[in-house]
């Protein structure tokens, strides 16, 4: 795995870093690659996304998407920031799948990643620490990252800045579909704790956390963003600190979490190609809307936006 991620990162920390490389460094392997570059107000990016080929067409589809502002804050800071690890699991997720598939060790299900690459991305305001910004607006990171063809999503996004997950490693979130904050899913915990070797790890999430960006409340950050755009379950990935570090931080991205992480992904795909994993009961959630309703307005800006 460790190659993986080299290659990740050696690809991604670069002032001139863009999706043309991923597309080269997976030629020949038998996966699909895209490439689109957006341009917003303060730069551009370049939307990545990969998609594994899986030997069964009647088993489900993966998302695993890698949420980020940018991999760099350049000019205002030189090398890797923080924010990159969404990135990095992303590629090296990809790498690994990718070789696999090459060697004949197809899983059932497709798994589509997608991610963007962006180096010199702006950076924002937030407490208790700075956060990166981004070249392009969340409802164009969404349009680009999450797929209709999806049936179940792995977001994964450094999750560093906060007072609220105070230990390093990676966090699993409970499970979030059409509105609704569902529990952990204890299939993915199970691979959790097999990737680790130590306990679970779960990730506190506020109401407001899973709504859209643009609303004027707070988030703890942009890791369940993608659960606002489409009705399949979604289940951010953290990777986490002990003390609150800027996403616009260089320095930051920790081997060991971000190795962690990455084998966290591969194992769920794994098990949720093949029937293993479920990200939720689906008789509790027809249940729980059956006597509450709908909780869709929550993936919208509401009344007053």
């Amino acid at each position: 795995m460790f190659n993986k991620i080299q290659n990740a990162y050696d690809i991604l920390d670069h002032p001139e870093g863009d999706g043309e490389a991923v597309r080269t460094a997976l030629e020949g392997t038998g996966v699909e690659v895209d490439v689109t570059t957006i341009s917003g107000e303060e730069g551009s990016t370049d939307f990545v996304k990969v998609i594994v080929p899986g030997s069964d067409p009647t088993a489900d589809t993966l998302g695993v998407i890698g949420r980020l502002g940018g991999v760099g804050a350049r000019p205002s800071e030189i090398g890797m920031v923080s924010d990159a690890d969404g990135a990095i699991v992303a590629l090296a997720t990809a790498f690994q799948l990718a070789e696999m598939h090459e060697r004949g060790d197809a899983l059932p299900g497709e798994v589509r990643i997608a991610t963007h690459v962006c180096p010199d991305a702006p950076t924002q305001p937030h407490d208790p620490v700075p956060l990166m910004g981004s070249p392009v607006d969340m409802t164009t990171m969404n349009q680009h990252e999450v797929d209709e063809k999806m049936d179940a999503v792995l977001s994964v996004d450094a999750t560093k800045g906060n007072r609220v997950h105070c230990k390093r490693g990676f966090a699993i979130s409970p499970t979030v579909k059409e509105g609704w904050v569902l529990p952990p899913s204890e299939t993915l915990l199970d691979a959790q704790e097999r990737v680790t070797g130590e306990p679970p790890s779960t990730l506190t999430l506020t109401t407001q956390d899973i709504t859209p960006y643009g609303n004027g409340v707070h988030h703890v950050n942009s890791i369940l963003q993608p659960a606002t755009a489409t009705d399949a379950p979604v289940v951010g990935v953290a990777t986490t600190s002990v003390n609150p570090i800027p996403g616009c931080g260089t320095g930051a991205n920790y081997l060991p979490e971000i190795t962690e992480a990455t084998g966290f992904v591969i194992e769920a795909a794994k098990d949720f190609t093949r029937g293993r994993a479920s990200f939720y009961d689906e008789a509790e959630f027809e249940r729980l809307q059956s006597l509450y309703g709908s909780m869709k307005h929550l993936q919208t800006l509401g009344e007053d936006a």
